[in-house]
C-alpha cells in the first residue's frame, strides 16, 4: 500500500506529529510512507528518522498567492506517485488535498482524521466532505459524536483510539527517577518528602496548568511546602507568570522548556496531570500512564476516556481548582494508595495503549476504504 500522511503544522505540531510519526513506525516497514508537511515543522524533522519514509517538504498556507503554487506542487506529486491513500489530519492540509486532486482521472482514497474538538459544520467541511472524505478515523467517542447531523454523517467512521509505544513509555527505575529529579531540581532534589507534580501538555491557558497552581497553593501548609510543578512546554509569558506569583507560586514551579523526549521529565515525577478545558483524548495523558504515574485529568472532551476514575487514575471537573485542592489533598499524603493506582496506570496502558492495536486498526480503516479484506 502506498500512503500519504499530510499535516500542516509548521513548529512542534503536538498530538498531530506524535500521531502520523507512531504511525510511521508501525506501517512503514511493509507499505510504501511518505509524509507532507512544512520543512520547519518537528514531524519533518521526525519522520526523516524513520526507516523506509521518504518526507516532503509541503506548506499549506491560506493566503491565494501561496496556496496556488503549494496545491499545483501537491498536486504533481499526487499523480507522480499514484497513492492508494492520502491521511489528512486537519483542515488546512485537508483542503489542499482535495483542491489538488480535483479533476483527477484516479484519485487517491482519502481518510480524515479529526484530532480536536472544532466544529464540523462550516462550508469548507461541506465542501471537504462531499469532494475530500472516503473514510473517517475519531481519536475518541467524543470526537465520534461530533460527526453526528454534520455533512460527514453519511461518511463511514472508526473510533480509534491513540496507540504509544509503551516500552519506549516505561517506568523509570528508582535510580534513573532520582537522577532525574536530580537534573531539574538541583541540590533541592535530596530534600526528603518533595512531591513532583508534572504536565508534559504545554503552558497554554486552555491547557490548565494554573488551576493546578491555584489548587496546590491552598493545600494545607505541610502539603503545599512540600509541592513542585514541573511544566514543560513553552515558557509561559509575562501575564501567565504575574498568575503565578500573584498565588506565592514561583518558587515552587519548574519550566523546563519545550523538550523532544518528555520521559525524563515525568520520571522525575510522583504524580501527573492533564487538566486540559478541551481535549479530544491526549497522547500526554496516556504516556503519563504508560510510564506508571498516578494521573489526574480534567472531564473535558475525551480525556475521561483514558482513565477508570479511583482505579487507574482520577477524573476532575475542568476549571475547577477547588475541587482538585480536595482531591490532591485526600491522595497526597498516602503513598500506598499512589504506589497502588500507579501499578494500575500502568497496567492499562498496557492493555489498551499498545501501538499494534492503534496501527491495525487504522490499517483496516484504509482496507475498508479501499475494498480489501481487513486483518483479525
Amino acid at each position: 500500500m502506498k500512503i500519504l500522511f499530510t499535516n500542516f503544522h509548521k513548529r512542534n505540531g503536538g498530538g498531530h506529529a506524535t500521531y502520523i510519526i507512531n504511525l510511521l513506525g508501525q506501517l512503514a516497514p511493509e507499505h510504501e510512507c511518505f509524509v507532507a508537511t512544512p520543512g520547519t515543522s518537528r514531524l519533518y524533522r521526525f519522520a526523516q528518522a524513520v526507516p523506509n519514509v521518504r518526507v516532503i517538504d509541503q506548506s499549506f498556507n491560506s493566503r491565494i498567492g501561496k496556496l496556488l503554487p503549494e496545491i499545483k506542487r501537491l498536486r504533481k506529486r499526487i499523480k507522480q506517485e499514484n497513492f492508494d491513500i492520502i491521511h489528512v489530519n486537519a483542515s488546512a492540509d485537508h483542503r489542499h488535498v482535495m483542491l489538488a486532486c480535483l479533476g483527477l482521472k484516479h484519485r487517491p482514497t482519502i481518510i480524515f482524521t479529526k484530532h480536536n474538538d472544532h466544529p464540523v459544520n462550516s462550508f469548507g467541511h461541506k465542501l471537504r466532505a462531499r469532494l475530500a472524505t472516503d473514510r473517517i478515523i475519531a481519536v475518541s467517542r467524543f470526537v465520534a459524536d461530533m460527526f453526528k447531523n454534520s455533512p460527514y454523517a453519511s461518511i463511514p467512521l472508526d473510533m480509534i483510539h491513540h496507540g504509544i509505544d509503551t516500552q519506549y513509555f516505561a517506568p523509570a527505575s528508582a535510580q534513573h527517577k532520582q537522577q532525574c529529579r536530580q537534573a531539574l531540581l538541583g541540590e533541592e532534589a535530596a530534600t526528603n518528602g518533595l512531591i513532583l507534580l508534572g504536565s508534559t501538555g504545554g503552558t497554554d491557558y486552555e491547557k490548565g496548568w494554573l488551576e493546578m497552581v491555584q489548587a496546590v497553593s491552598q493545600l494545607p501548609a505541610h502539603l503545599k511546602n512540600r509541592c513542585r510543578i514541573i511544566m514543560a512546554g513553552d515558557p509561559p509569558n509575562e501575564e501567565k507568570m504575574n498568575r503565578v506569583k500573584a498565588l506565592g507560586m514561583e518558587q515552587q514551579l519548574v519550566f523546563p522548556g519545550l523538550v523532544d523526549d518528555v520521559r525524563d521529565i515525568l520520571a522525575a515525577c510522583d504524580l501527573g496531570f492533564v487538566l486540559s478545558h478541551k481535549e479530544a483524548l491526549s497522547f500526554a495523558c496516556r504516556e503519563s500512564m504508560a510510564l506508571g504515574l498516578p494521573t489526574i485529568a480534567s472531564n473535558a472532551g475525551g480525556l475521561p476516556e483514558n482513565i477508570q476514575h479511583g482505579k487507574d487514575g482520577w477524573i476532575v471537573p475542568a476549571k475547577d481548582p477547588q475541587a482538585l485542592q480536595t482531591l490532591l489533598q485526600e491522595i497526597l499524603d498516602k503513598p500506598a494508595l499512589l504506589h497502588e493506582v500507579s501499578s494500575a496506570s500502568r497496567q492499562t496502558a498496557e492493555q489498551h495503549f499498545n501501538l499494534d492495536t492503534f496501527a491495525r486498526k487504522t490499517l483496516n480503516t484504509y482496507r475498508q476504504a479501499l475494498v480489501l479484506p481487513i486483518q483479525p
